[in-house]
């Protein structure tokens, strides 16, 4: 497959985060149809964390075999250090965006007890989704270097897989990202929301043309971890959300489905030789 063709999966993956943004604009949006696509994303991420992890462990494993300890040592270290900054990074930047939350709706002041009766505003809902793109745009770009790099390296089917299932996730993303106005009660505007999915997309494309040039087993290990620390801090928060819709039944089958997605799109793409 071709760089350019790479770059081009890279770019649908990153801008399917436009399937999502749309629900900010609906009045009543189907909470089954909410719950049913977040499953499925937690499925498929689920198989894609064991994935990742297994190709980021693969020069490690072979370096132990070899008895190459200063290789097993760099490869761990980075390893763990990619896995600390996806995961951990994303904790504390929710964390951040949580204070930033609590202290926009908590007016000071003389006037505050009622200002507290008074709704936010929309810049300030605005601001708040902007931040959260920003965040997801941030972690999205450790994903396309991940997407690029694998397939510098001649690991199409990793590659591929990835942009399934990232492309799935950045879909369920775009409900996180206009959630804050929705909550407000505000439509946003349809440039505003093309401007908000740039953001929070566009860092795929991006990671992934920059990955194809940067062909390395240390940073490769870097950016797999990276990935596979945001997919696990993504599916721990989707699992939260499916907790707060209750619909066991439907999740639990639509969580399998996701698994078997992962296989099946694994086996097609390697059976393709890819």
């Amino acid at each position: 497959m071709s760089s350019a063709n790479i770059a081009l999966l890279g770019a649908i993956a990153g801008f399917t985060i436009y399937l999502g943004l749309p629900v900010g604009r609906l009045r009543t949006p189907t909470p089954r149809l909410k719950a049913a696509l977040n499953a499925v994303a937690i499925g498929i991420l689920t198989f894609l964390v064991w994935d990742v992890l297994t190709h980021a462990w693969e020069p490690v494993d072979e370096a132990l075999s070899k008895h190459a300890w200063a290789s097993v040592a760099s490869g761990g270290v980075t390893l763990a250090v990619g896995l600390t900054v996806g995961l951990a990074g994303l904790v504390h930047y929710d964390a951040w965006v949580s204070r930033r939350r609590a202290a926009s709706a908590r007016p000071t002041g003389p006037g505050a007890a009622t200002a507290e009766l008074v709704p936010r505003t929309r810049s300030q809902a605005g601001s708040l989704s902007l931040m959260i793109a920003t965040g997801i745009g941030l972690h999205n770009f450790a994903e396309g270097l991940a997407i690029g790099n694998s397939a510098a390296q001649g690991e199409l089917s990793l590659a591929l897989l990835l942009i399934v299932g990232f492309g799935l996730h950045n879909a369920t993303e775009g409900f996180g990202i206009v959630a804050p106005l929705a909550a407000e009660g505000e439509r946003p505007s349809w440039p505003n929301l093309l401007w908000l999915g740039l953001i929070g997309g566009g860092p795929t494309f991006l990671g992934t043309l920059l990955g194809q040039h940067l062909v390395n087993d240390t940073l490769s290990i870097a950016f797999l971890g990276l990935a596979a620390g945001s997919i696990l801090y993504v599916v721990i928060e989707l699992l939260a959300v499916a907790r707060r819709i209750g619909l066991k039944t439907l999740t639990t089958w639509c969580v399998l489905l996701g698994l078997l997605l992962g296989f099946a799109t694994d086996a097609v793409v390697t059976a393709a030789g890819a």
